[in-house]
């Protein structure tokens, strides 16, 4: 009972010295602005009544704790950061610091520039060509990288789709028919999205090139039976 006690008071001390840190005005124009995670994902730094918070994986109100200056504890993370220069590229960065403290901080989560856009971006937007080009560029320079496999757009576009969020939907699979030309599933996928939509035409065309691909997929067969017999009615 003492020891949590302990606990409880050190924490607690922790986060009333930790609130008294503010973040000074040039710290907030520095550091404010979106973080390039991964090929595909972006942390947006903002400030609320000069306290920071981030947007990411859909979560817009995290609420990093203040240790330091420049050195926050990010519970969503489970990881502390800092944001720091690297003096090689002067580039901007959020770093997570080493948990292990003989190994050196490694930058890189880099601050975009301008109005620099990740690929999904581009296609939640609707501008599905600039989506397509970016996405293949991502292929071009990492053809082992996770925004870009199959499996992963399907995922997203089945996602966007349980929502009921049919355009969304319907870009990452056509995302995916430009990476993937000859999978037959792709096309079996966009179909699935023009068929919840209520565009049987354009389901009836994607169903019937993913049976040229696939010609003994008996599902699709059903669901393409089904389809052309509902429009004959």
């Amino acid at each position: 009972m003492k020891f949590q006690f302990i606990i409880l008071f050190m924490f607690s001390f922790l986060l009333l010295n930790c609130s008294k840190i503010k973040n000074d005005s040039k710290f907030i124009e520095k550091v404010n602005g979106r973080y390039l995670f991964n090929s595909d994902e972006v942390i947006e730094v903002y400030f609320k009544e000069n306290e920071l918070f981030f947007k990411w994986r859909g979560d817009d109100q995290i609420h990093p704790l203040k240790v330091n200056k420049n050195t926050f504890f990010v519970k969503e993370m489970n990881e502390k950061i800092q944001f720091l220069t690297n003096p090689d590229d002067e580039q901007d960065y959020i770093v997570l610091l080493p948990k292990d403290k003989t190994k050196e901080v490694e930058y890189f989560i880099k601050k975009m520039i301008g109005d620099e856009k990740v690929p999904h971006e581009y296609l939640k937007n609707d501008e599905i060509e600039k989506a397509i080009a970016a996405y293949a560029i991502l292929r071009k320079k990492d053809s082992l990288d996770l925004a870009i496999k199959e499996n992963h757009l399907n995922s997203k576009g089945y996602k966007e789709l349980s929502n009921n969020n049919y355009k969304n939907a319907i870009n990452y699979f056509k995302v995916n028919i430009a990476l993937y030309p000859e999978s037959p599933n792709v096309y079996d996928s966009l179909g699935d999205a023009f068929r919840k939509s209520g565009d049987s035409l354009q389901a009836i065309i994607n169903y019937k090139k993913s049976l040229e691909l696939d010609s003994s997929n008996s599902r699709i067969k059903r669901k393409l039976n089904r389809l052309e017999n509902t429009d004959k009615e």
